[in-house]
């Protein structure tokens, strides 16, 4: 229903769901699309959201199953991510497995680094990836696709970020991505990348 004030209709402002109950994922993507003209909320304000099971076996397909629950389930415009850490020298572990690496984050880094500790500087390319779905509810779905290459640190570094931030190591800074205040992380961060392609997304829809 649309607001009346003085006799000119005003439309209310559209909601935005984040498919996110992690708080440091929500405010990063919240921060990134500031101004859009959102209401942006995440799945903490829907408590009975049901789980979704990650069964792609790509990133993007991750994303699409989450953006298409979760917009069905809400009713409202959802962007969904799914997202993870490509470590070369374990051909492509932990993938679409990395939140479910280990229980925590703490635990994730630690294993990662104990499988990465005979592994040489040379080969210990890596790659954050970040896939996104925008789905309307029982409608169309749009997706893009945002990377940034670095390595696996010997220790984890940093306390900004989250996940594994700490030990995703960019040469070219000479610093951990956990390292990086938020703007520098937003300008270069798989997720930064893909948030960007996904409001130029919204802006022509």
């Amino acid at each position: 229903m649309n607001i009346v004030c003085l006799g000119y209709p005003v439309n209310p402002m559209k909601k935005l769901i984040i498919a996110t109950k992690n708080s440091g994922k929500a405010k990063e993507v919240a921060l990134i699309l500031e101004g859009m003209g959102y209401e942006i909320v995440s799945l903490a304000d829907y408590p009975d959201a049901p789980k979704v099971e990650e069964t792609g076996k790509t990133f993007i397909k991750n994303a699409i199953i989450k953006a298409k629950t979760y917009a069905d389930f809400t009713g409202e415009l959802t962007l969904a991510d799914d997202s993870g850490l490509e470590v070369d020298a374990l051909n492509g572990a932990p993938g679409v497995f990395s939140s479910r690496f280990a229980p925590t984050d703490e635990e994730r880094n630690s294993k990662l680094l104990e499988l990465m500790k005979e592994t040489p500087d040379a080969n210990r390319t890596a790659r954050f990836i970040c896939a996104i779905a925008i789905a309307e509810p029982g409608g169309e779905i749009r997706t893009c696709e945002g990377k940034v290459e670095g390595t696996i640190a010997h220790e984890p570094k940093g306390d900004q970020g989250f996940g594994y931030d700490p030990v995703f190591y960019l040469p070219h800074l000479g610093k951990s991505m956990a390292e990086l205040n938020a703007d520098q992380k937003n300008s270069l961060s798989h997720r930064g990348k893909a948030l960007e392609e996904a409001k130029k997304i919204m802006a022509r829809n």
